[in-house]
This record gives C-alpha cells, structure tokens and sequence, in this order.
C-alpha cells in the first residue's frame, strides 16, 4: 500500500517536474513512511513519485517505481489479493520474477495481456503504469473504487495523485472548484467525479485513462463493470454462494508479510470478518475496538463476546470527551476532502498504528450490499414521492423540519434527487442563504448531474443499494476509511468488497437478498452458525461515537456560533438543543475552516 503522484509536462525542464513530484510525493509521506522513490523519463517530461507503505516482500526489492524488462515503469497503491494465482499462470508462460511482491505482477500481467490484464486483478488498487516502447501512460482505479486516483490533463500533458493535497506544487493546478461548498453542503462530501480543485476530478472505478505522449490526447475505457441480475433465484444457492465467497475474500486478504489486524465494532458485519479471520488460527489475529463510558454508544459488551470466543489478541480503547476534542484538530486536518465523517476511522487508525499494525480488515460494504440501511425500506416512499408535481417539492424547501423540506430534492429526477431526498444535508434554499447565493444558482449546479440508464431500469431495493453503494460508501465512506487511515500508515482492507463478492450479491434475486423481517437477513443467515446469539439477535448501532454530546462542548461549534452568519448561528442554535444532526454541524465547520478550499 503507498501512495503515488506524478507529472508528464511537455513544456516544463526535467529538473522542474522532479523537484515538483518530490513535494508531491512529500506530501503524501504519511501513507507510505517506509520508502520512497522517483523516476524520470526525460524523453517526454515524464515523472512518477511513489511513497511505500510496506506490507508484501519487506526488502528493498519492493522499491518503487518498479521497473520491468527496461520497458515498463510503475508506481503503484493497493494489494492484488489474487496475486499468487495470476504469478503461476505467468510462470508457466516463462516469465521469470525477481520480488515477491504482486506490483511486479501487476506489470509482468501487463507486459503480457496489456490493458486485458486489469479486469484479472481481484485486488484495491490505483497505478500509473508507463509503457516506454509506445510511450504511453496508463492510469487505472480498481472496479470498486476503494482506492483513490485523482487526474488532470491539459494541453502540455497530465498530472495524477493519490490525495488532492499532492497537487498543491502544481501552479497551474491551485484553481479551487466554485461549486465544491455546495455540493458539500448538499452530501456531506463531495460526490465524484467532482473535487475541490477546478481541474482535478476522480479517475473513475473500474476504468483506465490513457495518455498518448505522440498525440497529447487521453482515452478513458472501462474494464470492470457490475450490474444487477436474478441469476441466484434459489435462497439454499445464495446462502452457499455468500458463506464461499466472503470466506475465500478474508482469507486472501489475510494475506501480508507485516502484522494485520480487525476492527472489532460489536455489530454483525466486522464480527463475520473476524470470525472467518480467525478461523483457522494460522497466526494471531489482533482485533481493536474503541468503547465509550457513555453506554448508550458503547458496543463494549458484545465487542468482548467475540473476541472471547474466536480469541483473538484483543486491544480494547476508551475513547472519552476529553481525547475528542484534543485531536479533532488534527482529525480535520487530516482530511484531504472535506467530509461530514470519518472522525472515528481516524481514532480506530491510530489505535492500530500503536500496536504495530500496518493493515486492518473493516466490515465495510455489507449494509450497501445486503440492505442494512434505512433506504432500503423508504425507498418505494421516496419513488413514489418523486412523482409529485415540481411545483408542490418547490414548496417543500421552505418547512423546518428536516425530515420533510427534503422533499425539495426530489425535483432532480433519477438516482441524485432520490439520494439527496433520502441523504441530503442541507437543501438548496439553505445552501443559498449560507453562501449568500440566489436559490436558482444552487440549483444549477446540483442538477448539472444525469441519471444512469443502469439504475432507472432495476428494482426498487436494488436502487436502493445502488444509491448506498454508488454515493454514500463510495465517496463518504471509502474515502474517509482510505484518507484517515493513510494519516496513520495504516492499510484498510475490506473483504465484503471482494470482486467475487460484490459480484454475487449483485446476481441474488433481490426477493431473496433483502427478504426476511430484519435487515441483512439474508447475511445473517449465512453466517448464524459461526456467530454467537448475542451478536446476529441484537439491535444495530452502527459504527458511531457520542458526537452530540461532544460537538457541543466543542470550541469549533463556539467559533461557528459566535462568528457564523444568521444562517449558521440559527443552526448552532437548533443543534444545542437536538434539531440537528451532529453530521450537518460538522458540515458548518469545515466550511468555515475553508478546508482544502
């Protein structure tokens, strides 16, 4: 795992362009501490800068960029989890390895199916790989996007990295995106392809750009693509399929020449990871949990349930008020992209970083997946509110009461409306009189997005989970778990996203996957007999802490209130006394702390 950035420019010197990605590269040297490199193609003002996060074959071996058959170049983020399988395939076409690392796969697959190779990889990924002999550069993004890989071209070349801070050296790159407080104060985060920067955006999943240095023009392809189907119609044949594929994903992600360990909630879904993680008990499994004295969030009591009964190496936190506020400063200044959450993915990192752990397994995905979230029952509600007449959602914006002004959204027709309507933060009457703009404006940009063909023609639950799985796990929850674990040097792996899996549960018959009077029941069932009671049979929480409380004593709330225009102190206000989620708030802070802005 590493982080990586470069340059090709053609109208800049060499000597420019390396010291530039070297602050790229120093930049980003929080996730990838172990080593760094840089190489230079002077031919074509080419650059690759890579950070090393070490976790397959230690040695130097694994130094990048890499290099391969004086041909092929790359600088390389992720784990390859099917490495070992694609190696001897490789083998027994002749091709000689000198690492044990899977980037010397990853070009070796290259130099021998060429752009076929990318929908053969089962891993997390974001690379640059540069072909010297055709002089061309390839970017490519995992099918799931857990990986991040952000991307500018221009007319003298293309600039690419890991985080949007990297892109900080570029001058001709600092021009800050208008329209990013909006859509902030809309989502929560910043929906992709769209950045902070004006011309910055996110290469998308499952999809490789290509640079031509003969022609200076970039080509975007697809090479991975999920799509939903009832080819699983049997529940016996789901159930089967599930227990296989999740179990087959956590092993292979087990896989590291460095200590891994799990984050440990309570909750259903990291006690299935970990259940299967420790199953064989080859070596010691370190599992990690944060609890609270508040014990209306503290998941403590079933948290040492399962580390009991798969016992694991467990590391138990507390994680009082005081701890909170010392470190939200240093929680927001992590933050490449603004982003309402993944304040606890940055308490839980820098809990596995003092043990010793350079990679985590989550739990991540499941709800998206399986129908864990709320969505999954209001959305035949919100489409059959999507019919209403324009002009009585119009009316909607201007109710206080949060639940029912987000009516409004559902003026955007298709999957982004029903998001913001089901999701929303603030609604665009809100967004207008925060930013001092016309209402009209707010509007503008929020509806400059289409909907997708795929998801106006697929069930109502499966729009659902495409809903989750496309905008709140993509670009909340992935981002943060990637950004704010990176803070710590810290890998986050996440089985349940496994190609395999995500595959299967798109081909179960949505009356199967989300049948049953409880949510997931589906994943519960396929897992009822390695879990303990206590843990399938029990109320979700969710992966949360005591934010309300602790915002409220927070000097950035007090800031906010007393500096804050009418509109953000009318929100303190409502927050004070329960009227407002502490997510929204978080929203007002970052704005006014202009982060990344």
């Amino acid at each position: 795992m590493c982080r990586i950035a470069g340059i090709l420019n053609t109208t800049l010197p060499i000597s420019m362009l390396e010291a530039t990605v070297t602050k790229m590269c120093n930049l980003l040297k929080h996730g990838g501490p172990d080593d760094g490199g840089i190489f230079s193609e002077p031919t074509c003002n080419l650059v690759l800068g890579n950070r090393r996060l070490a976790l397959l074959d230690l040695s130097t071996a694994g130094h990048q960029p890499m290099k391969f058959e004086n041909r092929y170049t790359i600088t390389y983020n992720g784990e390859l989890y099917n490495f070992k399988s694609i190696r001897t395939e490789l083998q027994s076409k002749g091709v000689v390895f000198k690492t044990g690392t899977d980037t010397e796969v990853i070009l070796a697959a290259f130099a021998t199916w060429n752009t076929a190779s990318f929908s053969k990889f089962n891993g997390m990924f974001a690379f640059a790989l540069w072909d010297a002999q055709v002089q061309k550069l390839y970017l490519v993004r995992d099918a799931v996007g857990i990986k991040p890989l952000y991307y500018s071209t221009h007319n003298a070349g293309l600039a690419f990295a890991s985080e949007i801070r990297a892109f900080a050296p570029i001058d001709y790159l600092k021009e800050k995106n208008n329209d990013a407080s909006v859509y902030q104060l809309a989502y929560g985060f910043i929906p992709e392809p769209i950045t902070t920067l004006a011309h910055v955006q996110a290469l998308p999943k499952g999809c490789f750009l290509t640079y031509d240095v003969a022609n200076k023009r970039s080509n975007l392809q697809t090479f991975s693509f999920y799509s939903f189907s009832n080819r699983i119609n049997n529940t016996d044949a789901a159930i089967e399929k599930i227990y296989t594929t999740i179990d087959d994903a956590v092993q292979s992600q087990m896989l590291a020449d460095a200590k891994v360990g799990m984050f440990l909630s309570g909750g259903i879904d990291s006690s299935i990871i970990a259940s299967l993680a420790n199953k064989k008990k080859e070596k010691e499994l370190h599992t990690l949990s944060i609890y609270f004295n508040e014990a209306t969030y503290s998941e403590k009591k079933y948290q040492d349930i399962i580390a009991k009964k798969i016992e694991s190496a467990h590391h138990s936190i507390l994680l009082s008020a005081t701890d909170f506020n010392e470190y939200l400063p240093a929680v927001i200044n992590a933050m490449d992209m603004p982003s309402c959450d993944g304040i606890n993915t940055w308490f839980i990192s820098k809990a596995a970083a003092e043990q010793g752990l350079k990679a985590v397994l989550s739990g991540l995905g499941a709800d998206e997946l399986f129908g864990g979230y709320p969505s999954f029952n209001r959305i035949n509600k919100a489409m059959f509110l999507q019919k209403m007449p324009n002009s009585l959602l119009s009316t909607a914006s201007k109710i206080s009461n949060t639940k029912y002004n987000r009516l409004s959204y559902l003026k955007i027709k298709g999957a982004r409306g029903l998001y913001l309507f089901l999701r929303g933060h603030f609604t665009a009457l809100q967004i207008a009189a925060q930013l001092g703009m016309y209402e009209k404006d707010v509007w503008s940009i929020l509806e400059n997005n289409h909907s997708s063909p795929v998801f106006d023609n697929i069930a109502n639950k499966n729009k659902a989970s495409w809903l989750e799985y496309n905008y709140y796990m993509q670009d909340q929850l992935l981002r943060d778990a990637d950004i704010m674990s990176m803070a710590h040097g810290v890998e986050i792996r996440v089985p349940f996203l496994d190609n395999e899996v995500v595959k299967t549960a798109f081909d179960i018959d949505y009356k199967i996957k989300y049948g049953g009077s409880t949510s997931k029941a589906l994943l519960v069932k396929s897992f009822e007999a390695l879990l303990p009671n206590e843990i399938w049979n029990r109320p979700k929480m969710g992966f949360s802490f005591p934010f309300e409380k602790w915002l409220q004593n927070s000097i950035y709330v007090k800031d906010l209130a007393e500096s804050g225009n009418v509109f953000t102190k009318k929100a303190c206000a409502d927050f004070s006394i329960g009227k407002l989620h502490w997510s929204r708030i978080m929203s007002l802070i970052l704005l006014q702390k202009r982060l990344n802005f």
